[in-house]
């Protein structure tokens, strides 16, 4: 039998190269075979650092009487939907029709055509209470595809053709200030006033909602929208679901108090509140996000920062195939390693008891409040995490996303500029040189690599918006052109290839040239990240100020039209259309412009372009260089004032006089917010 998951840049799939299965990648020839030998191809969906597809992948895909009756019915195709998002994003709507939920891992049932005729998660190796075993369902599949093989392809057309049907555009509609303001107070009735965030459990790092409403709080001053963001930020970072030792966050909490996460660690949600923390610090002082953004930049950089400069998706939830194994404590554990004393303080602090928050009375590490003495608590985690280091690991995932490094591409660089951290600057600018590198090929980006090898898969929209939207920040933070040449190429390919010609601000996930699946994906909805078409919305509204005349109408028109498909999704549910707000309360701003011009030798550049990045808004825009440096639009037609450095202050297409301090600087930068 041919192994023929050998040579994937995917862990994932090299996880299962050795089942007994016999395995192919998603490709042509797969569905060939399946048509020569006139048998289902079997879908397996999932990605490394899920715990339940380890879990199916033990006892089924491992099992030799399992793997042979797989083998004997169907050709069997292993997709890491990291690596494909379309191929996911496709099936997982099916699954979703065909059963109300979805998940991973994702099983369905394929015609050699690629239509879906049955579709579910996880199945279990015997039968348990409405769920059939994963052997039984094999053989019911393969019942009714031989006895009653026409039904089922007729089936499956019928199930394509009503995903189709029910994937019309949504409405234009205006996302205007009462739509922004509506939003809030649907939030807020959604609020968990116990426990903060949104929802019961499981609870998500909400992220794009954060974001969206710091940003209303930046230019209303809404006080609501202020403390839904501080709440439930402080929540997180003081319950389970943040590392307390190591950094970063989970993927999510299981329980509504954010106590017991899942304990994978993704590169998006970390790249995502790193961004989050570091706005809320900026905006409110607060030296709790301060510390938060420090620590997950520096989990960023020490545990998923790759040979070649990229970083890793993830880290998983299980350790030696047990989940929280790595990470969970008892209080014995602390006074074996503290002594009795030191030991008896930190369960106290860190919420460590007898029972246990966890399983099998361990407990997660919470910090529900600062410790009375901060010296000692920080030589008791450098204790623990010398000792948690010395236990076994989870797996990392190092194959390095386009999309998810330009997310903390755009974190570090921003991160970086704000607490004046320059090598955080360096590492995004080691990552985007990487994507440009690697995964830039022939003018257009592949979806991922690993160590150093771009993988096979084209990049789909959500990689272009933000790689330029990542591009974009670089040039900002850098004042170097070629970021923002580097970002102008990637917003045309995007509108070229994305864009529904028959519906003007629609943008599908795929590209009109890419490998043409059962359905065309177009998904507005935000879920662990941006949607593909919202993030680029605002990287089009950041393109279109810092662009030349030449691109600036053509960016901005496109980004008011993706804004308009939106307003239903906005109204509607706001919890799945974070980002979109947020892109909203940018357009609402303008977006602000901030342009410092100064000779090379006057230092007085960094004291502006330090307090402008203190007090614009998040969405804003900041620029520094030389009056009429060479590729840098922004600074055309900006001369010095009086031979001294100067700051010029736009919102859309109205600017105030330069000024030449930071107190005349920040007030020109408040006035323009709340115009």
């Amino acid at each position: 039998m041919p192994n023929r998951l050998a040579a994937a840049t995917s862990p994932y799939l090299l996880q299962h190269a050795d089942n007994p299965v016999d395995w192919w990648p998603w490709c042509d020839e797969a569905f060939a075979e399946a048509r020569r030998r006139n048998v289902p191809v079997l879908l397996s969906v999932g990605y490394a650092a899920c715990h339940w597809c380890h879990v199916m992948a033990h006892e089924s895909f491992e099992n030799p009487v399992i793997a042979e009756l797989m083998n004997a019915g169907f050709v069997n195709v292993k997709v890491d939907r990291e690596e494909r998002p379309d191929v996911d994003a496709v099936y997982m709507e099916a699954t979703q029709a065909m059963t109300g939920h979805g998940g991973w891992p994702m099983t369905c049932f394929l015609t050699p055509e690629g239509e879906p005729f049955h579709c579910g998660t996880y199945y279990p190796p015997q039968p348990r209470t409405g769920i059939p075993s994963f052997q039984q369902l094999l053989a019911a599949v393969i019942e009714a595809w031989t006895e009653r093989g026409d039904e089922v392809r007729e089936a499956a057309r019928s199930v394509v053709a009503q995903l189709t049907e029910s994937a019309r555009p949504l409405p234009q509609s205006t996302v205007d200030g009462e739509v922004l303001a509506h939003a809030v107070t649907a939030l807020s009735q959604e609020f968990d006033p116990v426990h903060a965030g949104f929802g019961g459990a499981p609870k998500f790092p909400p992220s794009m909602v954060l974001e969206f409403l710091l940003r209303h709080h930046e230019r209303t001053g809404s006080p609501e929208a202020l403390s839904l963001a501080e709440r439930t930020c402080e929540a997180m970072a003081r319950g389970g679901l943040y590392d307390q030792l190591g950094g970063g966050f989970a993927r999510y909490s299981v329980d509504a108090a954010w106590v017991v996460p899942h304990f994978e660690k993704m590169l998006y949600d970390n790249a995502l509140l790193l961004r989050v923390y570091t706005h809320l610090a900026r905006r409110t002082g607060s030296a709790l996000a301060r510390r938060v953004a420090v620590e997950t930049a520096e989990f960023l950089l020490t545990d998923l920062h790759t040979l070649q400069g990229g970083f890793a998706s993830s880290l998983d939830a299980d350790t030696d195939g047990v989940e929280g194994l790595t990470y969970a404590w008892t209080p014995a554990q602390l006074t074996e390693l503290l002594g009795a004393e030191d030991g008896a303080w930190a369960a106290n602090l860190l919420r460590v008891t007898e029972t246990g928050t966890f399983e099998d009375g361990m407990s997660t590490l919470q910090l529900l409040a600062d410790p009375d003495d901060p010296a000692r608590w920080q030589r008791i985690r450098a204790v623990l995490r010398t000792a948690r280091a010395a236990r076994p690991q989870p797996g990392r995932d190092d194959k390095v996303v386009t999309a998810w490094n330009s997310l903390a591409i755009a974190a570090l660089a921003e991160g970086g500029a704000y607490f004046d951290r320059p090598q955080w600057i360096d590492a995004a600018v080691f990552a985007a040189d990487l994507l440009l590198g690697t995964h830039l090929v022939d003018g257009r980006l592949r979806r991922s690599s690993r160590e150093g090898t771009a993988g096979e898969a084209v990049g789909v929209l959500e990689d272009y918006a933000t790689t330029a939207e990542a591009f974009l920040v670089l040039h900002q933070v850098t004042g170097q052109s070629s970021w923002l040449t580097h970002a102008g190429g990637l917003l045309d390919t995007a509108l070229e290839q994305f864009a529904d010609p028959d519906n003007p601000g629609v943008f599908f996930d795929t590209a009109a040239d890419a490998e043409k699946l059962v359905r065309r994906p177009s998904d507005v909805s935000d879920n662990a990240t941006p949607s593909g078409a919202a993030a680029l919305a605002g990287a089009l509204l950041t393109g279109s100020v810092l662009a030349g005349s030449d691109r600036a109408s053509t960016y901005r028109v496109a980004a008011e039209s993706a804004l308009s498909r939106a307003g239903v999704l906005a109204a509607r549910a706001p919890r799945f259309a974070g980002w979109w707000l947020a892109v909203a309360e940018a357009v609402q701003h303008g977006p602000v412009q901030v342009a410092v011009v100064s000779s090379g030798a006057d230092n007085r550049r960094w004291e502006l372009m330090a307090a402008a990045r203190s007090a614009l808004p998040a969405g804003a825009v900041l620029i520094g260089g030389e009056p009429d440096e060479p590729g840098v639009p922004l600074l055309t037609a900006r001369p010095l004032v009086n031979g001294t450095a100067a700051g010029y202050v736009c919102r859309g297409y109205v600017c105030e006089r330069p000024v030449t301090s930071v107190v005349e600087l920040t007030g020109a930068i408040r006035r323009a917010v709340r115009s």
